[in-house]
């Protein structure tokens, strides 16, 4: 696995991280022992990353990854972490007070003195574009409680705001095959202010796996059921988006894709995350995982060559045909 500098936290992680939201909640019930399985099987293949948040599962997420931490105290593992949607989503909730009691819960669940990396879990853009915001974070590094700080986003002009700043170690982003916008002015300015970029969602909500169709149905507590209108949380993050139907579609279109322009036995939901590593600018992908199959299945994907000018084009295309018009103007 190819291991990148992150470049403000001075740490090199792995080009294919794991998303540990699956195994805290919103995804279908996941067990204890699959949780673990999950982590073990991508750190053996190569996974040095491992993104989690204090509201996945209430913190269930930062424990069961903080556990498995500490099992493997001396292999440099990267964490990072996220903190703001444990209340409404209001900038005055962005403050210095909020900021140590969330971080000191995090700190607790990952059973570890000093954060790796903290990032704003999706803040109002206000909160993003305030000088004070930098401020709180800043005085969480000097004082040892982070070690670096960055923002989780839902749109690109939140990514180019937050990366006018000096510090900021990251921005988190959704990019996947359905969502280009971002190729246009993130993952350049990225390149030039040194900012790693963490892509998210790259299998958009698992369209990208080609193993759905009209028929699918999800788990009463999984998100790709209850909020594709949007009502619990941004609609962005469930399906990047894209209606299911038409979804269904474009990955039926990327499916045959795959098939005519990649390397042989590889599949469709390997094609999507490697395209989105091997994008120049992107840091890291975060794929997440149910079982301890997909883990090693999602790190394979680290190991892929480059996919070649013809299948670059493709994605284009199909972005351009099936989904742009109802994507690119929103985030």
């Amino acid at each position: 696995m190819e291991q990148r500098e992150l470049d403000r936290t001075g740490r090199t992680v792995s080009a294919v991280g794991l998303g540990t939201w699956q195994l805290g909640a919103d995804w279908g019930e996941v067990s204890e022992a699959d949780a673990r399985a999950v982590l073990e099987a991508s750190a053996e293949e190569g996974v040095t990353f491992y993104d989690t948040a204090d509201v996945y599962g209430d913190g269930r997420s930062e424990r069961v990854v903080g556990a498995f931490l500490a099992d493997h105290a001396d292999d440099g593992f990267f964490v990072a972490t996220k903190m703001g949607r444990r209340v409404d989503q209001e900038p005055e909730n962005y403050n210095p007070e909020n900021f140590r009691a969330w971080t000191d819960r995090s700190r607790r669940n990952l059973g570890v003195d000093r954060l790796d990396l903290v990032q704003l879990h999706c803040p109002p853009s206000a909160t993003i574009d305030d000088d004070a915001t930098y401020d709180a974070l800043d005085a969480l590094v000097e004082d040892g409680t982070i070690a670096a700080y960055g923002v989780s986003v839902e749109t690109v002009d939140q990514a180019l705001s937050a990366m006018t700043r000096p510090n900021l170690a990251s921005v988190q982003i959704i990019l996947n095959a359905l969502r280009l916008k971002p190729l246009e002015k993130v993952l350049p300015t990225a390149i030039e202010t040194s900012t790693g970029i963490i892509a998210r969602v790259p299998l958009a909500s698992g369209l990208l796996s080609g193993k759905y169709d009209a028929s699918t149905t999800f788990a009463d507590d999984d998100h790709r059921s209850y909020n594709r209108d949007g009502s619990a949380f941004d609609v962005g993050e469930t399906f990047s988006g894209v209606p299911f139907d038409v979804g269904l579609e474009a990955a039926a279109d990327f499916g045959r894709l795959v098939e005519e322009t990649a390397p042989d036995g590889l599949t469709s939901a390997q094609a999507a995350i490697a395209w989105v590593w091997q994008l120049p600018g992107v840091t890291t992908v975060i794929p997440g995982a149910r079982s301890e199959a997909q883990a090693r299945s999602n790190a394979a994907a680290g190991r892929v060559p480059p996919l070649g000018d013809e299948f670059l084009a493709g994605v284009g295309r199909i972005y351009d045909e099936r989904v742009r018009a109802l994507v690119h103007d929103r985030w």
